[in-house]
């Protein structure tokens, strides 16, 4: 048995769905542990392109099981819709489990969340209008209705009714929006529901007895560590726990994990408002933008572009505990003729090392950088280490030994044959 958790180490679109569908290849079962649909994946095998929202990356082998777990926030209207699409594109997502603890994104929770947004002006957080905040808002506040309870359709009805009672004393008296209607929602979703409910498991349990069965594991978590809503520049944050949320979020325990991949970009992007201390709003941006094909899996919004940030990676590692790192998109770098890397940052003139909590406090951080030579060489065939540029592999070193940490892949372009396999963290203990 192993278990191995990938964990996006910046503001995500770090490429995880690449490495967690590389790494299925060993694995016996593929979780996902929390975010919802507005954390997109795009996975490029064999000249098809797959675009997934809920349904974890390993759906695309038929011969494993995938999990939805609890700590998902799941719209069922949304996850039916990729089903469809999957089964267009040839795929079999019989073996796809959904967990009966997840929490559901209702209509009230994307409506609220537009309304919510739109009400701050300046000081957007930079949401997708999915719902996701609201949905996670309810469930802590323990209102929220979970996958087991629209399968009871009396239950069901009753936590409908409260729910917009409440809802709508929001949107009519605080946003002077129009209520929703409880017949438009009821019916609707309780047969979305019955469309999923032979997929419905308590997906802890299931865990818990595959591990002691001998089963690999892999757990992947969406976004990245950088907008943890305990670990990230908050409140520019998802509402969830990319780091370290796996043992609430698929219902194990900590003894259980035994390696967390770090999923990295050679550069950094970011989606939405907030603090970006590295960020190129320049040609250099630009380039690495166009390159990179940097757009919204979901959105197609353009994403921020900046160079590689060792303050953030060292953050995120420390905080997730990553043991091995999955660099990807090394390849986008060829034809730079320089490479930035911030090492830390310039405070008051004073460099540090640590990524501040305080926003004010990190507006006045300027970026201390160090350079390295570019390459032009064409490095998408590269199927080692040995086979990169010198360039390349000078940049790749530093990077290791400043965050002290292994690398379990590099990827030299997005399909699931250019990654080049440094450790293998199924077989070495």
């Amino acid at each position: 048995m192993t278990t191995v958790v990938v964990v996006g180490t910046q503001w995500g679109d770090e490429g995880k769905g690449k490495i967690t569908d590389y790494f299925s290849g060993e694995a016996n079962i593929i979780a996902r542990y929390q975010g919802g649909d507005n954390a997109g994946h795009t996975l490029n095998i064999d000249g098809k392109v797959y675009k997934l929202r809920s349904v974890p990356s390993g759906i695309l082998y038929s011969d494993k099981t995938s999990i939805i777990g609890n700590g998902v926030v799941l719209n069922i209207e949304s996850l039916l819709d990729e089903l469809k699409r999957l089964h267009e594109q040839g795929v079999d997502t019989t073996n796809l489990k959904i967990s009966n603890r997840a929490h559901l994104i209702m209509p009230y929770h994307i409506e609220l969340d537009k309304l919510q947004e739109a009400s701050k002006g300046d000081s957007k957080v930079g949401t997708t209008n999915r719902g996701i905040g609201p949905t996670y808002s309810d469930k802590s506040a323990r209102v929220g209705i979970r996958m087991a309870d629209i399968l009871d359709k009396p239950l069901f009805k009753d936590l409908l009714e409260e729910n917009l009672k409440e809802k709508n004393e929001l949107f009519t008296k605080i946003y002077n929006a129009e209520p929703m209607n409880f017949d438009d929602i009821f019916e609707k979703y309780y047969q979305l529901g019955q469309q999923l409910k032979d997929r419905v498991i308590d997906t802890s349990a299931y865990l818990n007895k595959e591990l002691k069965a001998g089963q690999n594991i892999l757990f992947e978590g969406a976004q990245g560590i950088m907008l943890d809503v305990d670990h990230g520049t908050y409140p520019y944050v998802t509402s969830s726990n990319p780091a370290g949320g796996v043992t609430t979020g698929a219902g194990i325990g900590a003894p259980m994990i035994d390696k967390v991949i770090g999923v990295v970009k050679a550069y950094t992007s970011r989606v939405g408002a907030g603090p970006f201390p590295t960020e190129q709003i320049n040609e250099t941006g630009d380039f690495l933008r166009d390159a990179g094909h940097e757009y919204g899996t979901v959105t197609r919004r353009p994403r921020r572009i900046g160079w590689l940030d060792t303050v953030v990676l060292k953050h995120s590692c420390n905080v997730s505990g990553v043991t091995h790192l999955s660099l990807n998109c090394l390849d986008v770098l060829t034809g730079l003729k320089e490479i930035k890397v911030c090492v830390g940052y310039d405070y008051n003139g004073k460099q540090i090392d640590e990524y501040p909590a305080n926003l004010n406090m990190l507006a006045k951080c300027k970026p201390v950088y160090k350079t390295f030579n570019g390459w032009d060489e064409d490095i998408t065939q590269a199927k080692t280490i040995d086979e990169l540029p010198d360039a390349a592999k000078a940049y790749l070193e530093f990077l290791k030994e400043e965050l002290d940490v292994e690398y379990a892949t590099v990827s030299v372009g997005p399909d699931r044959d250019q990654t080049i396999i440094v450790n293998d963290v199924w077989n070495n203990k």
